[in-house]
């Protein structure tokens, strides 16, 4: 890039500019203003996310994965949203996942230089292929982790995702869906862990979201593929069960039990009124939906 001065993301903002002599209510009020229109701009690329969301639910479904690769913020949040994957969608571990340029000690402190190191990410990607979905995350536009990682990843033949909010870098990253929320420039120049930040989390949320939705990972807007791993969650999933199937409190937890935790089977037999057995042919038949298995929303109904 060369002159990162003319970068939107490096750009003083205006409004902000006393923030240092405004009250502590004026302080939190500037910034509220200003994380007022990061939605706007996150709205203004729908197009291109849903075209994201498309791409990773196919990618996905025919056995690929979905990594993220970002450095500092960018980096965190990716790996922050594969993290999250697992206990809301019962998705494998492996599934969606987060690399950060300096590895999992940049997540709690800086790495020193590691963003600018363009031999770590190819190597990490060891192994991506076409079936897989490489999203590169870079705010400025300009880290040299990513971008050597979007390049490594167009070489194996992967198809790629950039995000940035920085127009003018992201005209130079080649990448076959492009991301660019115009968040204007940050509240503390420089600092994309706020507007960039949340245009970033923003984003990832629909993307991981809106795929596992189109993966059956849900019904409705009930995550019937979480893992009860906690009392909450299991609680959570006895609360589903009853609501769905009319079961009473007890009868939901006898019934999660029957299905081995498993609230998707457990819903398919009760619809379907199957045994265990027979309700993970179902489910497996209707690629792991639910609302398929038991409307008969597709023509998945072997039940031997």
């Amino acid at each position: 890039m060369g002159n990162w001065s003319k970068l939107q993301t490096e750009q003083r903002n205006p409004a902000t500019e006393r923030i240092d002599e405004v009250s502590t209510l004026e302080m939190l009020a500037i910034i509220n203003r200003e994380d007022a229109l990061v939605a706007a701009a996150v709205a203004t690329q729908l197009p291109a996310i849903a075209e994201a969301v498309d791409l990773v639910a196919s990618q996905l479904a025919s056995g690929g994965r979905l990594f993220y690769l970002g450095a500092g913020t960018s980096g965190r949040l990716g790996v922050l949203d594969a993290a999250e994957c697992p206990p809301t969608f019962g998705s494998d571990p492996e599934l969606v996942q987060g690399l950060i340029a300096g590895g999992p000690a940049a997540l709690q402190r800086a790495v020193e230089g590691a963003e600018d190191d363009r031999t770590t990410a190819p190597s990490e990607l060891r192994g991506l292929g076409p079936s897989d979905v490489l999203m590169g995350i870079a705010a400025s536009g300009v880290t040299p982790f990513v971008l050597s990682g979007l390049e490594y990843a167009a070489r194996q033949g992967c198809p790629t995702i950039f995000f940035t909010c920085s127009p003018t870098a992201a005209q130079s990253v080649a990448a076959g869906i492009k991301i660019v929320p115009e968040v204007g420039p940050e509240v503390i120049t420089g600092s994309t862990r706020l507007k960039a930040g949340t245009a970033t989390k923003l984003v990832l949320n629909m993307l991981s979201t809106g795929a596992m939705v189109k993966l059956g990972k849900t019904y409705g807007n009930l995550m019937v593929d979480l893992q009860p791993t906690n009392a909450k969650l299991r609680d959570r999933a006895e609360r589903i069960l009853a609501a769905l199937t009319g079961a009473s409190p007890q009868e939901a937890a006898a019934r999660l039990q029957a299905a081995k935790g498993s609230l998707k089977l457990a819903l398919v037999m009760d619809r379907c009124q199957l045994d265990r057995a027979q309700a993970q042919r179902l489910l497996t038949a209707c690629g792991g939906s639910v609302k398929a298995a038991t409307t008969g929303a597709t023509p998945c109904n072997t039940q031997t």
